[in-house]
C-alpha cells in the first residue's frame, strides 16, 4: 500500500489488533468489531468506523492500520446483518440505534479516553450522520468522505430511477461484506449481464440473474420513485446536518455519484452555524479512495488531529478547497459557492448556437425524437462504475436524438464556479418525457468533454411547452482560451437512468414503449455561475 499510495505520512506507532470483538447492538444483535490501537503508552482518541462492507480489504489497512499508526484507537465494526454481525441488514433503519449502542460499549473499555471521532466513505458516511442525529457528548469530530445522507437521492433523480447506480449498490451491499473474492465475482457477473438487465421489459425482477438472487430492499427501492412515499420516511438524515454542532470535514469529487449530497451537507452545516470544511477533488466515487487517497487521508487526518488532539497545524487556511477542471490546480476559497448570485444565462439559438442575448419570444427551435426501444446511451458522468468521469462525448453528440448548442471560441478564460442549471421550455407529442441536459467543454480540436449534468421529468399538455428548471450539479471549471461552451440535450441517458417508456407508465413495470418527439423552444437557457471569487491557484 505504501508503494501504491505515495505521499502517505510516516508511521508514528506500531499497531496492535484485537479482531472479532462482540459488541451488543440496540436489539442485542452481536455486532462483530475489530480494534486497532497504537502500541504505545498514553491516552489516544478513538475513531468509530461502522461499515456494511466487511472489515477486511480495503477497510482494514486504509482505516484500521493507517489511522492507528498515527495515534488513534480505531473501532471497525460490521453493521447489523453484515460481515458476521447478527440480525438482518436494513438499508437505513438500524444505524442510529446501533451507533448509540456501540458508544455505550466504548464507555466501558479501559482504553477509551472519552474523546471520539468518526470517519469513512459512502455508506460509512451515512452511519456517521446516523450517530450525529443524537450525538453523544464524546463525539468531537466527523470526516464524511464521498458520503451519503439521503438514500432516496442516491437511487432516484426527480422520480427517475438511477438504474446503473441501483444495480451497483445492490451488488456491493449483497456481496462486499462477504470478502473481496465474492464481491469481484459478483461485479464481473453484473458486468456480463448488465445489458440483459437494463434492456428487460418489464425491468422489475430482471436483475435477479445478474445479482445471483433476489434483493428485497432493491425491489422496494425500485418500486418507490416518489420521495414523499411513506416508504422513505426516516431514510434521509438531513436533519443531522441542520442541528449538528460537531465539527464536520467533508470530502467529495466532481464526478462522485454523491457529490450533490455533500454540497447539501455543507450548505446545511453552514446555515446552522456549524464548523465545517470542504475539499472537492478531481475524483469519481471510487478514485477518491484510490488515486486520491493520499490527499483524502491527509485532509482527514488533519481535521481529526485538530479536533481530537488539539493540533490544528495541518489545517489549511480557508474553509473550502476545490480542484478546478480545465487547469492543473486547486483553489482555496472562503465559502461555497463563492458567489451565490453570479448566475448568467446562455440561450439556445438557431443553427445550434449558444448566445448571451435573450430571445424576443418563445417559439419552437429544434425537435428530436427519443425512442425508448433505442435509448440515448449514457457516457461518463457521476456513476459508481469504471465508466464514470469525464469522457469524450463525440460519438454521443453525433446521434440524431441528441442536440447541441455551442458558443463561440473564447478570447479569454472563463471560470464557472458554483451550481449549474438549465431552464427548459419543451413541448412533447405524448405528454410524457424525460430530458437530460449536460455542460461540455469543447477544446480547440473539437473534442467535447462532459463537465456536469442533470435529468428532469416533463409533463406537457397539447402543444403548450412545459417550463422546468433542471439542476445540473455544481462545478469549478475553467474554459480556456480557444475552447467553447457546449450545451447538450437529449431524452435520456441509459442505463445511467431507467428509460422513460413515453406513456407515463412506471419504467419499472412498463412493457410497451412509445417514441416521443421533444421540441425545444427559444426561451430555453443554460445558467452558468460565471467567475466568482478567484482565490489562490495551487
Amino acid at each position: 500500500m505504501r508503494a501504491t499510495w505515495r505521499r502517505l505520512p510516516a508511521r508514528l506507532h506500531d499497531v496492535g489488533w484485537e479482531p472479532g470483538l462482540v459488541v451488543p447492538g440496540a436489539d442485542g444483535s452481536p455486532l462483530i468489531t475489530d480494534h486497532y490501537f497504537p502500541r504505545a503508552e498514553g491516552d489516544f482518541p478513538t475513531l468509530l468506523v461502522r461499515s456494511p462492507y466487511g472489515r477486511g480489504l480495503p477497510w482494514s489497512p486504509m482505516y484500521g492500520l493507517l489511522f492507528a499508526e498515527q495515534g488513534f484507537h480505531v473501532v471497525l465494526q460490521s453493521c447489523r446483518g453484515t460481515g458476521g454481525s447478527g440480525g438482518a441488514f436494513d438499508l437505513w433503519r438500524n444505524e442510529p440505534a446501533d451507533g448509540r449502542a456501540t458508544v455505550s460499549w466504548l464507555r466501558e473499555q479501559p482504553w477509551f479516553n472519552g474523546t471520539l471521532g468518526t470517519v469513512g466513505p459512502s455508506y460509512l458516511g451515512y452511519t456517521q450522520w446516523a450517530l450525529a442525529l443524537e450525538p453523544p457528548p464524546e463525539l468531537k469530530a466527523m470526516v464524511v468522505q464521498v458520503g451519503l445522507h439521503d438514500p432516496y437521492a442516491l437511487f432516484h433523480a426527480d422520480g427517475v430511477l438511477r438504474l446503473e447506480t441501483a444495480l451497483a449498490v445492490g451488488a456491493g451491499m449483497t456481496y462486499q461484506h462477504q470478502g473481496m473474492a465474492p464481491f469481484l465475482r459478483s461485479t464481473l457477473r453484473l458486468q456480463r449481464r448488465l445489458r440483459d438487465v437494463v434492456d428487460a421489459r418489464p425491468l422489475r425482477g430482471a436483475y435477479v440473474p445478474a445479482l445471483g438472487g433476489e434483493v428485497p430492499w432493491l425491489d422496494d427501492v425500485m418500486a418507490h420513485p416518489d420521495a414523499e412515499d411513506p416508504y422513505w420516511r426516516g431514510a434521509s438524515l438531513a436533519e443531522a446536518a441542520r442541528t449538528c454542532r460537531v465539527p464536520v470535514g467533508l470530502i467529495t469529487g466532481w464526478q462522485d455519484a454523491l457529490v450533490d449530497q455533500t454540497f447539501e451537507q455543507y450548505g446545511r452545516l453552514r446555515r446552522a452555524g456549524g464548523e465545517t470544511a470542504l475539499l472537492v477533488g478531481p475524483w469519481t466515487h471510487a478514485s477518491a479512495l484510490q488515486q486520491g487517497w493520499p490527499e483524502v487521508f491527509a485532509e482527514s487526518l488533519a481535521w481529526l488531529r485538530a479536533h481530537l488532539c488539539d493540533d490544528p497545524s495541518g489545517l489549511r487556511p480557508t474553509r473550502v478547497r476545490v480542484h478546478v477542471g480545465g487547469e492543473d490546480g486547486r483553489r482555496d476559497l472562503d465559502d461555497w459557492p463563492p458567489a451565490p448570485d453570479a448566475a448568467f444565462p446562455w440561450y439556445a439559438a438557431p443553427e445550434g448556437v449558444l448566445v448571451r442575448q435573450p430571445p424576443t419570444d418563445s417559439r419552437p427551435l429544434v425537435s428530436f425524437r427519443y425512442d425508448p426501444a433505442d435509448p440515448t446511451p449514457s457516457v461518463g458522468g457521476p456513476l459508481l462504475s469504471p465508466a464514470s468521469g469525464s469522457r469524450d462525448n463525440g460519438a454521443l453528440e453525433a446521434r440524431d436524438d441528441v442536440v447541441t448548442f455551442t458558443g463561440p471560441p473564447l478570447t479569454e478564460p472563463l471560470d464557472v464556479l458554483g451550481p449549474v442549471s438549465a431552464r427548459l421550455s419543451v413541448s412533447t407529442d405524448t405528454g410524457h418525457a424525460d430530458v437530460f441536459t449536460r455542460l461540455c467543454d469543447v477544446d480547440a480540436e473539437g473534442r467535447s468533454v462532459n463537465v456536469c449534468d442533470g435529468l428532469g421529468r416533463l409533463r406537457t399538455t397539447g402543444q403548450e411547452p412545459a417550463r422546468v428548471t433542471v439542476p445540473m450539479s455544481s462545478t469549478a471549471h475553467r474554459f480556456a482560451v480557444g475552447h467553447r461552451i457546449r450545451w447538450q440535450i437529449s431524452g435520456g441517458a441509459h442505463p445511467r437512468y431507467a428509460r422513460g417508456p413515453g406513456t407515463g407508465e412506471s419504467p419499472v413495470e412498463a412493457t410497451t414503449f412509445t417514441p416521443v418527439r421533444l421540441t425545444l423552444h427559444t426561451d430555453s437557457a443554460l445558467v452558468l455561475p460565471h467567475g466568482g471569487e478567484v482565490g489562490d491557484v495551487a
